[in-house]
């Protein structure tokens, strides 16, 4: 590399590193202000779910298109199309005064996210063209990445409390302004290559997962017999069914079913979605807890995190080292059992637990987050061929995204049907409607999002009911999150196998290579 060449380096590479941090921050930051929001907009736990998984479910839908887009019209171009509608969508979320339309700017910051994230790496690599240089580089980018969603409570908490919900969007504004004039003066433009833009695949895998995740949300509060939550799951079951069917028979796919039939890219992938499943819910719902049960200021709940972020940072680079010495197997296991004992832990302890006796369950899952990162990676990029590398890492993202969807949509689900049924008996006791359970299960954080907004909202004895049955529906939704967990990392140890020094069998036997198919 040119000594001169070498600012210009660290300038593109600071700029990819700052927007993909921008764009996995949004991811969790948002959570903390959830009760806020709540309050404010007067909207229950289902409008609040819809607000974390706009912004999750349209990135997932679009994750793999984004990274067609940039084959076809330009990696760079559709990166700064992405973090323009990003910054837009972040700007759209902080000017909301109803939640239809915060949910609906989420939903364009999940575009924008969509579009810049698969390109950030190509771009990326064509910039560091030397291996070693190229491998710090990408080093760096993952950390960043992966800070940028362990650190977004702890940010978020101090900015709810002195600036209100509306600074967590706006934090991004000057941020992604500032990507921009960077990414039109320092980024490289990459040249477009013919590609196939998969129009009927982005429908049917759009439209189904929209289907199934509003029939997850919505089912506790219509009711899993409801005629719509049933159309929903037809409609889920069929469009995905289709999209499956579809992707096998094209020679462009969307998404590369192929990846599956190696049980390391298996295993990878898998621990991927699971992980994201069980801690994206948990990072959902606990601050729901601390603020809405425990009336936790918002700076609180988010410095509550710090324990989380710091084990991650010292996890991240040890994976990578047991990765080169004994291969993913020990790491990505480990990480996930990890996860699974925290989450388990968690469950143990309700609402008159202090801090101190729980902490080490945050520990433990940060640290079983930062064992799973790098191992993840590595494995899905060493396992197949360079023509595969930008698919199997969209991939890669895409399962992560829909794990952390499904995590809300499904644990939420078992939350609130737990929350709904102990509330009838509850209010049963009490001399109150049954009736009543299911909206005031609904309403839980409109009616108890902290002592400070929500004192003398309910009597004593309702307050305390609500408080007692949404712990009871959070402890069964961290402890089925941590069963899944478990026999994931079973799962896992069985699929990846005795592998050493990173992928160990020789390449020819074990990279998947693209095979042409007919269009069909």
């Amino acid at each position: 590399m040119e000594r001169s060449s070498t600012p210009r380096k660290r300038l593109a590479l600071a700029t990819l590193c700052v927007t993909m941090f921008m764009a996995m921050l949004d991811n969790v930051i948002v959570n903390i202000a959830l009760p806020r929001i709540g309050q404010d907009l007067h909207t229950g736990i289902s409008g609040l779910q819809w607000v974390a998984e706009g912004y999750s479910l349209v990135y997932a839908a679009l994750l793999l298109t984004g990274g067609a887009l940039g084959d076809r019209y330009g990696r760079t171009r559709v990166f700064r199309l992405g973090l323009a509608l990003f910054t837009l969508g972040s700007a759209a979320a902080a000017l909301s005064g109803t939640p239809g339309l915060l949910i609906a700017a989420r939903m364009l910051q999940g575009v924008g996210a969509a579009l810049l994230t698969p390109g950030s790496l190509a771009i990326l690599r064509h910039v560091f063209t030397d291996e070693r240089e190229r491998a710090r580089a990408i080093g760096l980018w993952s950390g960043v990445s992966a800070l940028g969603l362990s650190i977004g409570p702890v940010i978020g908490g101090p900015m709810v409390d002195a600036f209100g919900w509306a600074s967590v969007f706006w934090i991004n504004v000057p941020v992604g302004v500032l990507g921009l004039v960077l990414a039109a003066r320092t980024l490289p433009d990459l040249a477009p290559r013919a590609r196939r833009i998969d129009l009927t695949g982005l429908t049917l895998s759009a439209a189904g997962l929209g289907a199934l995740v509003y029939g997850l949300i919505e089912g506790p509060a219509r009711g899993w017999t409801d005629s719509v939550i049933l159309a929903c799951a037809a409609a889920a079951t069929v469009l995905l069914t289709a999209f499956v069917l579809l992707e096998l028979r094209l020679a462009e796919p969307m998404l590369e079913l192929r990846l599956f039939r190696d049980r390391v890219l298996c295993g990878a992938l898998l621990s991927g979605f699971m992980v994201s499943f069980g801690m994206f819910g948990a990072m959902f719902f606990l601050p729901l807890m601390l603020q809405g049960v425990l009336g936790w200021a918002p700076t609180d709940a988010g410095v509550a995190g710090l324990p989380m972020t710091a084990a991650i940072v010292l996890a991240a680079p040890l994976s990578g080292r047991l990765t080169t010495r004994y291969g993913p197997r020990l790491p990505v296991v480990l990480g996930i059992a990890l996860c699974a004992a925290g989450l388990g832990g968690l469950s143990f302890y309700g609402d008159q637990a202090r801090y101190p006796e729980y902490l080490w369950t945050l520990c433990t899952m940060g640290l079983g987050m930062g064992l799973t990162f790098t191992p993840v990676s590595i494995s899905v990029l060493q396992r197949v061929s360079a023509d595969l590398t930008g698919m199997a890492s969209a991939t890669v993202n895409t399962l992560r995204e829909l794990g952390g969807v499904l995590g809300i949509a499904v644990l939420g689900a078992l939350l609130a049907n737990r929350l709904t049924g102990s509330l009838t008996t509850a209010f049963a006791r009490l001399g109150l409607p049954a009736e009543a359970a299911g909206r005031t299960a609904d309403a839980f954080v409109g009616h108890s999002g902290g002592a400070s907004t929500a004192a003398g909202a309910l009597p004593g004895p309702v307050q305390a009911a609500v408080d007692h049955a949404f712990v009871d529906g959070l402890h069964l939704a961290l402890r089925c999150g941590s069963a899944a967990l478990a026999v994931t990392a079973v799962l896992v140890a069985l699929l990846l196998g005795r592998l050493s020094g990173g992928t160990a069998r020789p390449a020819a036997e074990t990279r998947v290579a693209p095979v042409k198919q007919p269009a069909g």
